[in-house]
């Protein structure tokens, strides 16, 4: 692949590279996102970058994500995984990272109609309101000494998000903890370096490889807890028949009626509760820690947001958190694999390719959005625009096939 560029048609522009490295030098002295980003305003929107043997297109514009995630969807469904995410997921366990296949649809329409669906979503506001409380109550309690915010936020969406997943909460903060622990250690391995990811012909590389020998003790660790949390949850559900449904109940109810095509094993059962909890618990952590950074260093705009929150009707159009999400998207880098031979904004590329759509730099667009770089919460007063997959100028938690399935939902869960 891209071994002659005449060979391979019209590819994109490609930056300066070095023999072995590639292109890996461009992204030396900052994060990856931005230094992309400021590629991007030398390269075009769209370019060829070489990270050791793998070939990588940058996509840094609305129009080719809009290119990727809607008019080629079916064939950028594949979601290509580091070979640490390989070690972490079984190749491909559960939904997040799972192949574009049967599989993966089931798991899918599990999600959206069953665990994520409107009803059920709006059935845990008062679990987020209770826990939104404890919150409020436990920083008002610390008035005489400094809080570390940070730590609150967190263990306020770990409290909600265990909470909506099994019905009570950690038994103490011991538990609570560790499963945060587990969750910065998940964050820190999927963005490690691992030899295997750049040279993949090398294969002593990732055998040998210290961060390859930290996933798989991860992914024992981690799945033992989950383990220990449905069996705690199971024996919890013997001695109280008469209680409100959670999503282990849904998911160990859809396993007992096998009326599925495919059986949902256990193991998947514990593998779509590691997705969900990293996509309840992590991602709304980073996202209210940004926006209360963003707030504490605009005190305007902190205004601004206290009166919504006194006006029910203006907090609902959620405006501080869109525009958080929108300066400090969740993941910033979204990746994508070609699995047929397209075009892609006039360039040709080869099936098994792979993308990178830079989510941070799309969303900061001069083109569509006026002061990208402010923090501007007002900007969505009279902006219909939303991340629900339909504005590529906007496109946070992604959009298409393997959009994030809780961002459809994210407006019931903000309120």
């Amino acid at each position: 692949m891209f071994s002659s560029r005449k060979q391979a048609g019209r590819l994109p522009p490609c930056p300066w590279q070095l023999p072995i490295m590639g292109s890996i030098h461009h992204l030396i002295g900052d994060l990856p996102h931005r230094s992309l980003h400021d590629l991007s305003r030398r390269y075009g929107p769209v370019m060829l970058l070489k990270f050791g043997q793998v070939p990588f297109i940058i996509v840094s514009s609305p129009e080719a994500a809009k290119d990727i995630m809607k008019t080629h969807d079916s064939i950028f469904a594949m979601r290509p995984q580091s070979e640490i995410m390989k070690i972490i997921t079984k190749r491909g366990q559960g939904l997040v990272f799972a192949p574009y296949d049967d599989q993966w649809r089931q798991l899918r329409k599990i999600c959206i109609r069953e665990l994520l669906c409107a009803k059920r979503v709006q059935s845990f506001c008062a679990i987020r309101e209770e826990e939104a409380a404890r919150l409020v109550k436990s920083i008002s309690s610390d008035q005489a000494h400094l809080v570390n915010l940070s730590k609150k936020l967190a263990d306020y969406a770990t409290d909600a998000a265990i909470r909506i997943i099994t019905g009570t909460r950690f038994e103490n903060q011991e538990v609570r903890d560790k499963f945060q622990y587990y969750q910065d250690e998940g964050v820190h391995l999927a963005a490690s370096f691992c030899t295997a990811n750049l040279c993949p012909s090398l294969q002593l590389g990732n055998t040998l490889s210290r961060t390859a020998r930290k996933a798989e003790i991860y992914r024992e660790g981690m799945f033992a807890f989950i383990g220990g949390i449905i069996d705690e949850h199971q024996e919890r559900r013997a001695q109280d028949m008469y209680h409100k449904e959670d999503l282990i109940d849904v998911l160990l109810r859809i396993q007992q009626e096998g009326s599925l095509e495919s059986p949902v094993s256990m193991e998947t059962i514990k593998f779509l509760i590691f997705d969900i909890l990293a996509g309840g618990s992590e991602t709304v952590t980073t996202v209210l820690q940004w926006a209360m950074t963003e707030l504490m260093r605009n005190p305007t705009v902190m205004s601004k947001a206290q009166d919504e929150v006194r006006e029910v009707f203006k907090w609902k159009k959620m405006f501080v958190i869109k525009e958080t999400v929108r300066l400090h998207t969740p993941g910033p880098l979204f990746m994508r694999e070609c699995q047929e031979q397209c075009q892609v904004m006039g360039y040709d590329v080869p099936k098994g390719t792979k993308f990178l759509l830079n989510l941070w730099s799309i969303s900061r667009d001069p083109k569509y959005w006026d002061d990208p770089e402010t923090f501007k919460p007002e900007r969505f007063e009279n902006d219909a625009r939303d991340f629900k997959g339909n504005d590529f100028e906007f496109i946070p938690f992604g959009a298409g096939r393997r959009m994030c399935p809780g961002s459809l939902q994210d407006g019931n869960r903000g309120s």
